[in-house]
């Protein structure tokens, strides 16, 4: 690749919180990582330490994302609009974990 190949390539990003009540666990996790890889564009998560691959399941959970933690999500290539208001929606949503948000 030359630097031809990145003209009007953007990097959008998007602050997103943990709300599940357990955190960024295994599920939320995958699911994060399975809609990353649906995506062109390179999709990272950025913590207060460290950067990650967000289409990696192991990567994702290296962050040791708890219930409140803010991360930003960094999406880089031609769909970077659409893939950074997918990943969005699913921490809008919870990752869609219904009945699970109380304290045990």
């Amino acid at each position: 690749m030359n630097g031809a190949d990145t003209v009007g390539v953007q990097t959008l990003t998007r602050e997103v919180v943990v709300a599940n009540s357990q955190g960024l666990h295994a599920r939320p996790a995958d699911m994060l990582a399975r809609e990353a890889r649906k995506w062109q564009s390179r999709i990272e998560l950025v913590g207060e330490a460290q950067r990650v691959d967000g289409k990696s399941i192991l990567d994702v959970l290296t962050l040791a994302a708890e219930a409140g933690t803010r991360l930003v999500v960094e999406a880089t290539g031609p769909d970077a609009r659409e893939a950074l208001e997918a990943i969005g929606g699913l921490f809008e949503r919870k990752f869609n974990e219904h009945g699970t948000e109380q304290a045990s």
